[in-house]
């Protein structure tokens, strides 16, 4: 259920994406706390909280790298995980919080532990009261205790027990108090809280929300055209109360901050539509979670009476966030009762998702007109949805996870290795399944857009480079539809012959660019060696020589490729 709170499978983009986080948040004067530290997302079964293996080879290639990239933007805290790392809960975890993050790695910062995850050590059945988990979450590194007051009653006792060095305990509270004088905080006046809706609830502010919503909708299939709305379309029907969002969770409101008026989406499109485009709006659910039915027959009539159908579904309330893991990921509740029936009038169905996670769309993909992925979009989501319909706005958002064909082929992801027995015709003693297809309903980096784009003419600077070196990957990208569009060009590698089994594919660079119709554009992505490695099972990371395979494109699928060779010399 967390995995909207993440960037997704891959471990680049999700590298990019946490220094891009820090960045932004500490240029606005708030220290980050980069969480959870670490492996949080590798829970078995999928399972918030639940326990985690991790072999140390992917542990410092796939779950250490975004914390890194955080740490080395500035981060200045960071909170470690709830789970039990490889057997030892993340909390009291000194080889993670201080050998590696400090001692290696050489944060400065404080280390907060989560929501009474200290108090939570004696369930793991490491500690035998609060007390000794106080001392051990301490000695390992935890330097704040979040809401579980465990510090507070027992630490002192602690240090004058001789438990817990008056040493370590000065080292703590040394390394909150430096990221307090690094943000000023004793210098400054304390922040107002009645003051803060005038500074955050800005035009500026909405308008960024707004090119947010929009680059990140990703349109996911779109028959015959089906969107942008156009001719002969004279009458559509908004279904579903998602689309009126008076139910759904705000993240500003634990902060104390009043929400902002957001726009519903039947409004949004009467805006944007021409005068002699009617729009009907039926919630057909009692709230947005889509478990019950106000009137499903009003809405199916309002469906069968119009050109298009617009259904806005998706999760929210139980089923988004923390401590929402499911085990089917189908729509939730009765709305996919609702989209077979909508479908059943024949009338041509958009699918408008907003969910925490990719569901399983394979009956959506194999009857509705279009689909487009909104994830949740923010104060301005239905904004910038009413524009992507529309055709105000081109689509151009990427999905940053494998959607999956089947609960069954969870983990399902891009960059897997390659096996011994590959898929080649499908038959018996392939690695296959036998009753659905191996690959992903729509693989990591897919995303349509109203107009095409083709690649050509991929090339490196050079043929080879040193294993400290650098190259240039350069493609000629064309915009060969009708339509001004951005593309996000993508570039892969893979290392088919190295000392240890290498990926079949691997992001290593990416770059959204604008098109005009017809137009052709050079992108050149920079490609370093010291990028090109894998750790062994020791945590030693090592560079091979050899034949690196490049592929550049639109989706983790692309065939247009180049190569460059790594040598030692």
């Amino acid at each position: 259920g967390r995995v909207l709170e993440g960037a997704g499978e891959d471990v680049h983009l999700a590298s990019a994406v946490a220094a891009a986080r820090t960045r932004g948040y500490q240029r606005g004067g708030v220290a980050t706390s980069v969480k959870h530290f670490v492996g949080y997302g590798a829970g078995e079964a999928g399972r918030d909280y639940n326990s985690t293996w991790i072999p140390t080879s992917q542990l410092f290639d796939l779950h250490l790298p975004p914390f890194k990239a955080a740490f080395e933007a500035g981060s200045m805290t960071a909170m470690a995980a709830f789970n039990a790392l490889n057997g030892v809960p993340a909390t009291a975890h000194k080889g993670m919080l201080t050998d590696l993050l400090r001692d290696q790695w050489g944060f400065k910062g404080f280390v907060t532990s989560d929501f009474g995850s200290i108090t939570e050590l004696r369930l793991h059945g490491i500690a035998k009261d609060d007390a000794e988990a106080a001392r051990k979450a301490l000695l390992a590194g935890i330097d704040m205790d979040m809401m579980g007051d465990v510090y507070h009653k027992h630490l002192a006792a602690e240090v004058k027990a001789g438990r817990v060095p008056v040493k370590a305990l000065d080292e703590a509270v040394r390394r909150v108090l430096r990221v307090k004088f690094h943000l000023g905080l004793f210098e400054r006046p304390d922040v107002d809280p009645a003051a803060a809706p005038a500074l955050m609830q800005t035009q500026a502010a909405r308008d960024v929300a707004l090119k947010a919503a929009q680059d990140g909708a990703m349109l996911l299939k779109n028959a015959n055209e089906t969107l942008p709305i156009a001719a002969p379309v004279k009458s559509i029907a908004v279904i579903g109360a998602m689309a009126r969002p008076e139910d759904e969770r705000v993240w500003t409101d634990p902060a104390g901050l009043g929400r902002r008026v957001v726009q519903a989406l039947p409004e949004a499109l009467k805006e944007r539509l021409p005068a002699g485009v009617s729009v009907a709006y039926e919630p057909a659910f009692t709230k947005a979670c889509g478990t019950e039915f106000a009137d499903k027959d009003a809405a199916v009539r309002a469906a069968a009476a119009s050109d298009l159908v617009v259904a806005m579904l998706g999760e929210d309330c139980e089923f988004m966030g923390e401590g929402a893991s499911r085990t089917k990921l189908d729509l939730p509740g009765v709305q996919q009762e609702l989209l077979e029936a909508l479908v059943a009038t024949g009338k041509p169905v958009v699918l408008v998702l907003a969910t925490g996670r990719p569901l399983v769309l394979t009956w959506a993909d194999a009857h509705v007109a279009a689909i487009l992925q909104t994830f949740h979009g923010g104060t301005e989501g239905r904004n910038a949805i009413a524009d992507i319909l529309t055709g105000k706005v081109n689509p151009s958002g990427r999905v940053p996870m494998s959607f999956p064909r089947s609960v069954g082929q969870i983990p399902v992801y891009y960059d897997q290795l390659p096996t011994g027995r590959p898929q080649k015709i499908r038959q018996r003693y392939e690695s296959i399944f036998i009753d659905e297809a191996n690959e992903p309903l729509y693989p990591f980096g897919h995303g349509l857009s109203y107009t095409r784009f083709t690649y050509a003419n991929a090339r490196v600077s050079r043929p080879s480079m040193r294993l400290d070196g650098t190259v240039e990957v350069s493609v000629d990208v064309t915009n060969a539809g009708a339509r001004d569009g951005q593309e996000v060009v993508q570039l892969y590698i893979r290392q088919p012959v190295a000392s240890r089994s290498r990926p079949v594919r691997e992001l290593k660079g990416f770059d959204k660019i604008m098109l005009r119709a017809g137009e052709t554009r050079t992108v050149t992505l920079r490609l370093d060696a010291a990028r090109l490695g894998a750790h062994d099972e020791d945590g030693r990371y090592k560079i091979d020589p050899g034949q690196i395979e490049i592929y550049l494109g639109g989706s983790s699928q692309t065939s247009v490729m180049t190569q460059v060779l790594l040598t030692t010399s």
